[in-house]
């Protein structure tokens, strides 16, 4: 029998909050065997995301045309690589201390955003929501 697309989804959404869970614990286990807890405070993790979210963007700086920010070079790409895994890394352990579901949250957080952009006001337009009409 042929699975629906809602179906498909569905599937794939489990797929990815399992392999989340999985990412979680193995990062949560490479900080507790090294006793690093104690420094991962909720307001040092959100420091450290931003500090890395900042290096992050200091891939990107200087680059002209933003369309060239998809042709970066293997050294860059890698170290974007790097750099997004390092904020998913602290953005687990801040979702660990704090007791948050990530999966929910994120889906909890899209269910707010479909009511503040309704597709026949956002669709193209890259307003803030208050600026909608």
């Amino acid at each position: 029998m042929a699975r629906t697309f809602f179906e498909v989804k569905e599937v794939k959404e489990v797929k990815m909050e399992d392999r989340l869970s999985q990412m979680s614990e193995k990062a949560i286990q490479f900080r507790d065997s090294r006793d690093w807890r104690q420094f991962h405070d909720p307001k040092n993790l959100a420091e450290a995301i931003s500090i890395e979210a900042g290096e992050l963007l200091e891939n990107f700086l200087w680059i002209k045309n933003p369309d060239k920010s998809y042709d970066l070079d293997s050294r860059k790409l890698e170290n974007v690589k790097e750099e997004i895994a390092d904020i998913m890394i602290y953005l687990m352990y801040l979702c660990d201390g704090l007791n948050i579901d990530l999966p929910q949250a994120v889906k909890d957080k899209i269910e707010i955003n479909e009511k503040k952009y309704p597709i026949e006001k956002a669709k193209g337009n890259s307003k803030k929501y208050k600026e909608l009409k």
